[in-house]
């Protein structure tokens, strides 16, 4: 089976890319122009250039293939670019379902995130839904990957078979573009991180995602959403992991919730300043204080969908910033 891959060069991206090629699928990785391909050493896969709103390009990739795995988009949980964030992640998601259909590909699988799901409160276990609207949900991210989501759903038909897929805070190896999540563990090893923020979040690896992912493929069934989460866990626990894996002493000053979110705003023009990833903000704050008892009942049915502990995903993690001497 020949599968395009687009986001091919980032975190789920990347793994995805290797798991396919090691199960003897053909694999396309649609990449933008100065993406580092390096990184896909020794894989004899095929490389399609272009960009998610460059219809033509999307056209030429997609022609001849099977399936779609769309990945291609932007996370932020700051204040960035709002226009860019809409453009890539809804304009672009709309053509990539827009050129399946225009060029007969007959299964997609759309990686959108939990944060297109509609919140709860605390003590709900969160399970799949079919609605999804930007007014449901808090912050940009949330409201252009709900907006997204609901445009692959709506396109299912008999041209065009759809999976929807949901992660929630993704972790692990293999990550060459520096993400929120493996910026705090980095800061966590050099010391940098003097205090440590009440709450915490659901988070799952990176390579589970992508065996999620393969799984939703094999075995989900069409125009169906599938959550792909792991544990809860805490900031303080994470950072506790990041101490008894390297021995180097975890902060122990709390900062309160109300200090943190009033602040948020103040942090973000520091870290872009200092031209870092941003950690607490306004927007990341409110998200570690919210339900994120997402169920995984339904992908461990009918997927076959597995997750590994926590602690395992911070080891490997670590390992593999210190092979890639990211960290020393």
């Amino acid at each position: 089976m020949r599968c395009v891959v687009t986001g091919a060069t980032g975190h789920i991206g990347n793994v995805l890319v290797r798991k396919l090629y090691e199960r003897g699928y053909q694999v396309v990785a649609f990449v933008l122009k100065n993406d580092n391909i390096d990184i896909f050493k020794g894989l004899n896969i095929e490389y399609k250039y272009g960009d998610v709103n460059d219809i033509e390009s999307l056209e030429k990739a997609f022609f001849g293939v099977d399936v779609v795995f769309h990945l291609a988009g932007i996370i932020d949980i700051g204040n960035g670019n709002k226009s860019r964030m809409y453009k890539v992640n809804v304009e672009g998601t709309k053509n990539v379902v827009d050129v399946c259909k225009k060029v007969g590909v007959k299964k997609l699988v759309y990686t959108s995130s939990v944060h297109a799901i509609k919140e709860q409160p605390k003590g709900k276990v969160i399970t799949e839904t079919n609605e999804f609207s930007s007014k449901l949900v808090k912050g940009t991210y949330a409201k252009t990957k709900a907006e997204a989501t609901k445009y692959v759903l709506e396109a299912q038909d008999e041209k065009l078979d759809v999976i929807i897929t949901h992660p929630s805070g993704v972790i692990g190896p293999y990550e060459y573009k520096r993400s929120n999540l493996g910026q705090l563990i980095i800061d966590c090893y050099y010391k940098k991180m003097k205090a440590y923020l009440e709450g915490g979040y659901n988070f799952v690896d990176v390579r589970d995602v992508a065996d999620g992912l393969i799984l939703a493929l094999e075995n989900g069934k069409p125009g169906q959403c599938y959550i792909l989460a792991g544990h809860y866990v805490s900031i303080k626990e994470l950072m506790k992991y990041v101490e008894e894996i390297t021995h180097v002493p975890a902060p122990k000053f709390k900062i309160a919730r109300w200090f943190a979110y009033a602040t948020g705003f103040l942090s973000e023009i520091y870290y872009k300043i200092m031209k870092q990833k941003p950690l607490f903000t306004s927007y990341s704050v409110y998200t570690t204080g919210t339900n994120s008892n997402f169920s995984i009942q339904k992908a461990q049915k009918e997927l076959g969908y597995k997750t590994r502990p926590i602690k395992e995903t911070m080891k490997d993690t670590i390992n593999w910033l210190k092979e890639e001497g990211i960290i020393k």
